[in-house]
């Protein structure tokens, strides 16, 4: 779960990492006398769920309160669009009014957890203000990584490395080690996903300040961050995405036109690997879980094809827990409600197998049957390409 910048700004800031003062506004009237208050010059930025917001005209350095509230004005309720967004956009309804900062060095600093080595992990570049994957593309080298030993949690020596790494000296050094070790606890207390500091900048003073922060919870720790869902803004979410986080699946929209119903992380992702490898493009990632229902498929359905740019399904079930006979009946049940007008793939493999392509068979729906996952994706995308 995502949060606005202000509101990242203000749990990190909890722990004691620095920021600078800002008001959140939502109304051009409420921006101006922001302004006001916190004196000239400073920052009027759009609170969206995405990057590129400078870019994208979304961060606005103004001089005076007037111009603070015809900034807000001509952002607040408007589409703002970057890179992130798509060409679609993101509808801004608050900004954040910050007071300026006097910026000598811009760089990065972010943590998260490493799969591969199940440690949380900073990560640091001098290549501050820029979107990291772009560094790591182009200028590998000047990406720092320090993995923390959860034994021992972040020490003094994590921060060190990080610091002479960023080329930090004398008591910014110092100040560096207390920075992290402020964002290392909100990262572990708080359950975050990922944490970013993009600026983290040097101010002429020497101070360190996080100039822009972004905090992501971990989903499958909400249950104990009580106060998370009050920070959740559903407006900044995916239709589709909340509604299968309703229905407890794990659904996330994608680009292409195939629509996948698979029932474990694994398995979706590498279903959507094969039809790439047989030319198709996948339009979704989709995982059913283990213990799905009839309902719970047939909603799974739903969400779907409620991407307009789907022009097949492809069902791809291995039954362990999850029997073939109930991925049947969702898919009937769902074929039938929607009239279901798509080519429609099914491979079923596991538990009341057997059972579950009679099912299919007898459901009087043009439904092709699959024998393996690669017959599978290869009829998928055959059948999309011919149905166009």
């Amino acid at each position: 779960m995502n949060v606005h910048e202000y509101q990242a700004k203000s749990l990190v800031a909890r722990f004691g990492v620095s920021i600078p003062r800002g008001i959140v506004a939502r109304s051009p009237a409420e921006a101006e006398q922001a302004a006001g208050r916190l004196g000239f010059p400073c920052v009027v930025k759009a609170q969206i769920h995405a990057g590129g917001r400078g870019k994208g005209g979304g961060v606005k350095l103004v001089k005076s309160a007037v111009e603070a509230r015809d900034v807000a004005a001509a952002l607040i309720g408007k589409k703002l669009v970057t890179h992130q967004t798509g060409p679609a956009g993101r509808e801004v309804a608050c900004v954040y009014v910050e007071e300026g900062c006097d910026i000598r060095r811009e760089l990065y600093l972010g943590m998260l957890v490493d799969r591969g080595s199940s440690r949380v992990t900073i990560i640091a570049s001098t290549e501050g203000g820029m979107e990291i994957e772009q560094v790591a593309a182009q200028t590998p080298e000047k990406i720092l990584k320090v993995a923390v030993d959860p034994a021992s949690g972040f020490m003094p020596h994590h921060g060190r490395r990080v610091a002479y790494g960023l080329g930090l000296a004398g008591d910014q050094v110092g100040t560096a080690v207390k920075f992290m070790g402020a964002l290392y606890r909100a990262f572990t207390e708080l359950d975050a996903g990922i944490v970013e500091i993009n600026p983290l900048v040097v101010t002429a003073k020497g101070e360190l300040v996080a100039l822009d922060a972004k905090f992501s919870f971990d989903d499958n720790a909400l249950y104990r961050q009580k106060d998370a869902e009050a920070l959740r803004d559903e407006k900044e979410e995916d239709p589709a995405e909340r509604e299968a986080a309703r229905h407890d699946l794990n659904y996330i929209k994608l680009d292409g036109n195939i629509g996948c119903l698979v029932n474990g992380a694994g398995l979706a992702m590498a279903t959507m690997d094969i039809i790439k490898l047989y030319g198709g493009t996948p339009a979704n990632f989709l995982d059913v879980g283990g213990g799905a229902t009839k309902e719970r498929v047939t909603t799974a359905f739903k969400l779907i094809l409620s991407d307009r740019n789907v022009r097949g399904i492809l069902v791809n079930i291995f039954g362990g827990i999850m029997r073939c006979d109930v991925i049947a009946q969702g898919v009937i049940a769902a074929a039938r409600e929607l009239g279901l007008k798509v080519p429609l793939v099914v491979r079923l493999e596991g538990t009341n197998v057997e059972l579950g392509k009679k099912l299919l068979r007898e459901s009087g729906l043009a439904i092709l049957s699959a024998d393996n996952l690669a017959d599978a994706a290869e009829k998928i995308v055959k059948a999309v390409k011919e149905a166009r």
